[in-house]
């Protein structure tokens, strides 16, 4: 069946094309007057016809997509879909849609991704930039985008003094780590390990500088023993909890960089005959929605990715509006959530 046009709504209403494009666009801006009577008969044409605009057309008179790029380091993590979601919601509600890329750190591939996305027709983008800050041939990719004046907004911790050129929302874990430390320390722990799985070490420098001072603050050594690095997936976390659980000194504490890890932490801490937190206390990060369905329920920090998107949208959003204005920096605390994971030591 053939797809109804302009000019057939056109000649349902009794008007020209040029009425049509006004009242389906919405843009006289009372420049062109159009009657009450006129604009219904129109929109009874559009709703007996079941007239859609040509989204692509629109874009080219307009010079605008209504689309927003996002780009997530990790599609398999729920914390980075509760950023989606975030995102999602904020720009559906002001009429933009999504065009979701997963671009990992370590993908041999993120370069060409991130530079055939940079091509796409999108009004604005979004990211979490894991995987630009080391890669020269991404940092042209970016500076072409900014050459052409598309709004960025990067999700990010707070890495000293760089000079961004992009609107940030900064959200990291340096304060709820040094919470998550102080209460361990409470609980009579000296023995706390570290399981440092991660694709790119910036994205977990928070914690990992948190966890070292917090054990120079109390008078502990940093012992490298207790730090073991790995791989981001689950598989790499359960080894690495093995690993430091079957060492001639084991922790009796323990933090996973997030929270899937700390899942596959459980599973080996189980597979030990060991128990949660009787034997060894477990904490994790992110506050997936899984989190406190565990058995037992996770001890976690969370930065909220729901409000981290919504955020970002904002600050795209207003970007869009004004392109001159300075760069912005939004700040979002963590939060430490005490579950049944931790416990006194052994």
């Amino acid at each position: 069946m053939k797809r109804p046009t302009q000019a057939d709504v056109a000649q349902l209403a009794g008007v020209s094309r040029a009425t049509v494009s006004y009242v389906v666009n919405d843009q006289t801006g009372g420049r062109v007057p159009i009657s009450e009577e006129t604009r219904r008969r129109v929109l009874d044409a559009v709703a007996e016809l079941d007239y859609v605009p040509d989204a692509r057309a629109q874009a080219l008179r307009s010079g605008d997509t209504k689309t927003i790029g996002l780009i997530i380091p990790d599609i398999h993590n729920p914390h980075f879909w509760e950023i989606a979601d975030g995102v999602e919601q904020e720009a559906a509600a002001a009429g933009y849609h999504i065009l979701l890329s997963s671009i990992s750190p370590e993908n041999r591939h993120a370069e060409e991704i991130f530079k055939n996305l940079s091509h796409r027709r999108i009004d604005g983008l979004v990211m979490v930039p894991s995987f630009i800050y080391h890669s020269a041939e991404a940092q042209k990719t970016l500076e072409y985008l900014l050459k052409r004046k598309v709004p960025i907004v990067g999700m990010m911790a707070e890495y000293g003094d760089s000079d961004y050129k992009i609107d940030r929302v900064i959200s990291d874990y340096r304060d709820a780590t040094t919470e998550v430390m102080n209460h361990l320390l409470t609980l009579g722990h000296r023995r706390i390990g570290l399981i440092f799985g991660i694709a790119v070490p910036d994205l977990g420098n928070d914690r990992l500088l948190a966890y070292q001072d917090s054990l120079e603050a109390a008078g502990l050594p940093v012992d490298p023993e207790l730090i073991v690095e790995c791989g981001p997936t689950m598989e790499d976390g359960y080894h690495a909890t093995r690993q430091l659980l079957e060492s001639a000194s084991p922790p009796t504490a323990l933090l996973t960089i997030n929270d899937l890890l700390a899942i596959s932490a459980l599973r080996a801490i189980r597979d030990l005959n060991l128990n949660v937190p009787q034997d060894i206390s477990l904490v994790g990060y992110d506050n997936i929605p899984l989190a406190k369905y565990l058995v037992p329920r996770l001890t976690t920090a969370s930065k909220d990715g729901g409000k981290m998107g919504r955020e970002a949208v904002r600050l795209l959003l207003a970007r869009l509006q004004d392109p001159d204005r300075p760069r912005q920096k939004i700040r979002l605390p963590a939060r430490l959530i005490l579950r049944e994971s931790t416990g006194p030591a052994p």
